[in-house]
């Protein structure tokens, strides 16, 4: 019989396996459909694969903070489904081991993930969405420099007409400029002006086309309005560009939780959107705590299910543990929805689903331990036989 430290050992490296096999497949099949949700913005850009790979690097951690804790329950299910299976665990109850010296591994691997996905909901998830953004608006900005040719009419902006006689290299100095505004159909607008040059505007997501000393040519109906200008801006939001994608800032989802924070005591923010907006940033920081909880949570609820399964296949087993997610998922979609309506107080709601799951692993977890667990599948095997012997005779 091997040593207790060596079996730590053994059962951390399948857990580490079963997680990395588990993660990687949920992540490709969430990428993938992403994809194809952002199809129109790669196309928009032509970007190529290494672009592309780029984006999907930073999109990552914001699906890391829901798929670390699937892939840590997954993980620590099949590990412990299989042990059970092969009676594994049998062998080491016969040489003197119980289950809760079997602990140490799957704790240890749980409040690892748990590290992990607190750095992703603290750090990770707005650095990632913030370089996304910043790389898209670069590629729009590298665009349309490209698309400014000089003496020739562009319309690859929505509802734009742009023309320019001379064109600076890099497009930061444009020279008689002509631009034809058609984004409103009741409204034509046309701007004519000497010099101007592009711009970003990486806050809102815009391109920025910036005009000096011209005049502005609108149209309404059968009335003309000339007015002179200083300085003016086109707008052009990327939105329109790509194909409805938006890359607004004020999204709760998408900010650090320092942003978060800040926010949840700003008088504006309390007032703005009549108070929804306050409402998701308090869920958002409660959500930025519970997810990352739900790794251990989840990772230790998964050790008595894996046991009341013994002798069930694991693929089957996948599925069942899935479902338990779904479960666990619906419940804090309720809260969530709940909390950004002030139904409920987020700091209670979101929190519940960790409260059920973990005393339920707890209550699991005890019955194990005193062999007093019910085996499901075989209780179930065992009625399917009785109804065959009874429809025998």
């Amino acid at each position: 019989m091997p040593g207790i430290k060596q079996i730590h050992l053994q059962i951390f490296k399948e857990l580490l396996t079963s997680f990395s096999l588990c993660l990687g497949a949920l992540l490709g099949l969430i990428l993938i459909g992403r994809m194809l949700q952002l199809k129109e913005l790669f196309l928009a850009q032509n970007l190529g694969l290494v672009e592309i790979m780029e984006l999907f690097v930073y999109l990552t951690p914001f699906f890391l903070l829901l798929l670390l804790p699937i892939a840590c329950m997954l993980s620590v299910f099949l590990t412990f489904l299989r042990m059970s299976t092969d009676n594994e665990l049998l062998a080491l109850k016969a040489g003197g081991i119980s289950i809760y010296q079997l602990l140490a591994a799957p704790v240890v691997f749980c409040l690892l993930c748990t590290a992990v996905d607190f750095g992703v909901s603290f750090w990770g998830l707005s650095w990632g969405m913030d370089n996304f953004k910043g790389t898209v608006i670069e590629h729009a900005r590298s665009r349309t420099r490209l698309v400014l040719q000089p003496g020739v009419f562009n319309r690859e902006f929505p509802g734009l007409t742009l023309f320019a006689q001379q064109v600076d290299p890099g497009g930061k100095g444009l020279r008689q400029v002509f631009v034809r505004d058609e984004t409103r159909p009741d409204v034509h607008v046309t701007i004519v002006a000497p010099s101007g040059q592009v711009a970003t505007d990486t806050r809102q997501g815009q391109i920025v086309f910036l005009l000096r000393e011209g005049h502005i040519y609108r149209r309404v109906n059968q009335k003309i309005d000339v007015l002179g200008f200083d300085t003016y801006a086109v707008r052009l939001d990327l939105s329109r560009l790509f194909g409805g994608f938006r890359l607004d800032k004020d999204k709760p989802k998408e900010m650090s939780l320092e942003q978060l924070l800040l926010l949840k005591d700003d008088p504006e923010a309390l007032v703005k959107d009549n108070g929804t907006f306050h409402n998701k940033i308090l869920v958002e920081i409660q959500k930025r705590y519970a997810l990352p909880a739900a790794c251990f949570v989840l990772g230790v609820f998964a050790l008595p299910f894996a046991f009341s399964f013994q002798g069930l296949k694991q693929h089957l087993g996948l599925v069942l543990a899935l479902g338990c997610f779904l479960v666990y998922y619906t419940l804090l979609s309720i809260a969530l929805s709940l909390g950004e309506t002030a139904t409920l107080d987020p700091a209670v709601g979101l929190w519940i689903p960790n409260a059920v799951f973990l005393l339920v692993a707890l209550l699991g977890i005890n019955m194990a331990g005193r062999e007093r667990f019910p085996r499901l599948f075989d209780w179930l095997a065992h009625i399917r036989l009785r109804r065959k012997a009874a429809a025998a005779c």
